[in-house]
């Protein structure tokens, strides 16, 4: 093959591995045709940028692990170097090694010789104090609170997940809302023209109803923008740039058991600042140990060959290294305190965590309850509203009531369904805000970031 085509074959490698490696991950992972909660919930945990970032330190803090065995395990090394010289000790050293001494030899000029090398050496650290060992500890302890992390990271986007799928449920309902309300309005301001033109009606009432409709109208238009500022947050969450949403309201998988009794030692963020609070005391020992004596065993073997002189000669070393530091102008003492202040604010942390998590927990609580109550409120108000608007458009029809009293019932029908709908909203919430606020999983068969291509939700018997 022609050296023009190798060179052309790299670099067209170069320039599409990078690319191929660097894949988006959505590519890979079959989007659902519609969403469930449930299914969601599974997608973002997988693909969601925050959750893997949170694997990346995870595979970071698992790594320091190895780091610091490796400094109790023993350090194999083998090197080889050659050189050339005619400095008399260095040179006379080389005629020693190569085993080419003899009388006629002039010590302050042995002449030019050379030497190539290989040897293997040998260092094991026989102790130093419990350094090592609590540096293992302290990244041990670490990895897990990277994993409380990521576990903490899961359960936060687990909820937004589920409130944001929500979110989309409320404004779709409001969207329908707002259509009926415009589909009623046409109604009225049909029957009012067919009045008008009769000559029982007015003009003004006319107009009067044109101007609600246009506001109907106007309405419909917001609630269709917020309904798609749902869907693109919710993609958002879920690590998908953009994709049509067609959401799975009553899927049977996405009901959420009412929590009862709250435990605190389930949120991640009491086990991340434990873990970190081991961490801390692993590395309050590893600093004390600083002042403590080390011992080191090493052992090494070289062989040597000269081209010059034609010799050759091999040779072993092994021996026990034993240091102790005197004074080391304080370092070992301010490591001390450093890593033990480190320690004591660790602990106020997790103090002032379970504080604010208790604050949580009866926040959600008190929310839950009161969107029950609201729920309650507003289910009898739809009932009433849609009792009075039915009596209104009859009458109106009748030419019994004045447009303004028609409107003002149209009114209150739309903006109490639309309070139904947000109490709905409100409640399904809370009780994910409560689970969250608990550490309960939004879903009991998802605790981690399961294969996010396998859809188990059922769809419900309508769809």
């Amino acid at each position: 093959m022609p050296p023009q085509t190798i060179t052309l074959a790299m670099l067209a490698m170069l320039t599409i591995t990078p690319a191929s490696l660097a894949a988006s991950p959505q590519s890979q992972t079959p989007i659902p045709a519609a969403w469930s909660a449930h299914d969601a919930v599974r997608y973002a945990l997988a693909n969601n940028p925050d959750s893997k970032i949170g694997r990346q330190r995870l595979a970071a803090a698992q790594a320091a692990i190895d780091l610091g065995r490796s400094a109790q395990a023993p350090q194999i090394t083998l090197s080889s170097q050659y050189s050339q010289t005619n400095a008399p000790m260095y040179s006379f050293g080389n005629i020693l090694n190569q085993s080419e001494f003899s009388q006629s030899i002039d010590f302050n000029n042995p002449g030019r010789t050379d030497t190539l090398s290989g040897g293997v050496q040998l260092g094991y650290r026989l102790y130093d104090g419990g350094k090592s060992s609590s540096g293992v500890q302290a990244a041990t302890a670490q990895a897990t609170a990277s994993e409380m992390e990521l576990s903490s990271i899961h359960t936060r986007l687990a909820f937004e997940v589920v409130k944001a799928f929500h979110g989309i449920s409320q404004a779709e309902g409001i969207v329908k809302t707002q259509q009926a309300a415009v589909e009623a309005g046409a109604a009225s301001l049909a029957v009012a023209k067919a009045r008008h033109e009769a000559g029982v009606l007015l003009l003004d009432s006319v107009l009067d109803l044109e101007v609600q409709q246009s506001r109907a109208r106007e309405n419909l238009i917001q609630a269709e923008h917020s309904l798609a500022l749902a869907k693109k947050i919710f993609l958002t969450l879920l690590g998908i740039d953009s994709a049509p949403v067609d959401i799975i309201p009553e899927a049977g998988c996405d009901v959420q058991e009412m929590p009862s009794a709250a435990s605190l030692e389930g949120r991640f963020e009491l086990r991340n600042l434990d873990a970190m609070i081991d961490a801390a005391q692993a590395r309050v020992r590893q600093a004390s140990a600083g002042s403590s004596p080390s011992v080191d065993g090493f052992a090494g073997y070289t062989v040597e060959y000269g081209s010059i002189t034609g010799g050759s000669g091999d040779a072993w070393q092994a021996g026990v290294k034993l240091q102790y530091p005197l004074f080391d102008g304080h370092r070992t003492s301010s490591e001390i305190t450093r890593a033990t202040a480190q320690l004591a604010e660790l602990r106020e942390q997790r103090r002032k965590m379970e504080l604010a998590i208790g604050l949580e927990v009866e926040q959600a609580r008190l929310a839950l309850k009161e969107t029950e109550e609201r729920l309650k409120v507003s289910e009898k108000t739809v009932s009433q509203a849609q009792e009075s608007a039915d009596i209104n458009r009859a009458r109106f029809s009748e030419g019994v009531v004045l447009s303004s009293d028609l409107i003002a019932a149209e009114n209150r029908l739309t903006e109490a369904t639309i309070r139904r709908t947000a109490a709905q909203t409100a409640r399904r919430t809370a009780i994910a805000d409560l689970r969250r606020a608990m550490g309960l999983t939004q879903f009991a068969d998802i605790a981690e970031a399961p294969a996010a291509s396998q859809a188990t939700c059922p769809l419900p018997e309508h769809q």
